[in-house]
């Protein structure tokens, strides 16, 4: 099977890129490295997939540059690549707008004349915002509270549009708070890390009771290989932990695993942040036969470990 994966050297994206060629796929890994967070944290990212003879790597800018030569002979296309981060898409709108929505219309219409097997979009829970349906299904009404939420949205209706109208197989996934090793330094639980192996304060925005669907992102792989290969064209799927715990809980399992206390202060809420989240994913277990497989005290033992081999090798 030959593969492209945008975002390659991304959180999720390199993971997807390894366990491809575990399984020996051929891999076109595509990243533009832009300045979100650090290039030399992607490179690491990749590292492992660089050595493997099955693995090419591309630098694009998928909002400008030509792609043809990219896209040619794939046969399934995850498109991982996108702006993340909630808060400061407000600020720069007009960037995320580029790399979340104009490029996913490229990347469409440059595959839209490939005979392709699937083309897995990868979306965000941000779309539902605070959704009256809780645990959260495919069917309730996207309302997002953020900028971000908005351009991902948007881009699974481009998706929807290209299969519609091209019969491009695009099967739409939304993930549900993806954590795990090589998790992006804005994210909140590698945020505590930092605090706690710094021994500095981390901020809590709000009360810590809001609740988030934490999925560990093996799983979160898992449910997204299964997509491409069971997902039908148009489909449209939540990969959520299968449990839903505040961030305070989540903050106190942390300091359990790990035999650090998480110093806490509570600080202001902050905008475009919805109170409640957690996946419904009974579509993805009838449909996909996905189910998350680790729980949050294993997901959160193996990302701590993993964070301090990499503060390791940073001072080594």
């Amino acid at each position: 099977m030959r593969t492209l994966v945008t975002g390659a050297a991304g959180f999720i994206g390199s993971h997807l890129v390894d366990t491809l060629l575990d399984r020996g796929d051929d891999v076109v890994g595509l990243d533009s490295f832009t300045d979100y967070y650090t290039r030399m944290a992607k490179e690491r990212n990749v590292a492992t997939a660089r050595a493997n003879p099955r693995f090419t790597f591309a630098t694009a800018d998928l909002s400008r540059d030509d792609l043809r030569s990219v896209v040619e002979g794939a046969e399934v296309v995850y498109h991982c690549a996108g702006r993340p981060g909630v808060r400061e898409a407000m600020m720069q709108f007009e960037q995320y707008w580029h790399e979340n929505v104009i490029a996913t219309q490229r990347l469409l219409e440059a595959v839209k004349e490939l005979q392709l097997k699937s083309f897995v979009y990868a979306s965000s829970s941000s779309v539902y915002g605070d959704a009256e349906l809780y645990p959260t299904t495919e069917t309730a009404v996207p309302a997002p509270l953020s900028p971000y939420g908005v351009t991902k949205l948007a881009g699974e209706h481009l998706a929807y549009v290209y299969w519609r109208n091209y019969r491009v197989p695009a099967v739409r996934l939304r993930y549900f708070s993806v954590y795990g090793p090589r998790m992006r330094p804005d994210l909140m639980l590698r945020r505590a890390m930092q605090a706690m192996h710094e021994g500095s304060t981390f901020d809590v925005h709000g009360d810590g009771g809001q609740t988030r669907g934490f999925t560990y992102v093996a799983d979160a792989v898992e449910g997204t290989i299964l997509a491409a290969e069971r997902g039908a064209p148009g489909d449209l799927f939540n990969l959520g932990g299968g449990s839903s715990v505040t961030v305070n809980q989540a903050l106190d399992l942390l300091t359990q695993v790990s035999g650090v206390e998480v110093k806490r202060r509570n600080v202001d809420r902050q905008p475009f942040d919805h109170r409640r989240e957690g996946a419904s994913i009974t579509r993805a277990r009838i449909q996909l036969g996905w189910e998350p497989r680790t729980s949050l005290r294993e997901g959160l033992s193996a990302s701590w470990r993993w964070f301090l081999e990499a503060q390791e090798q940073l001072t080594a």
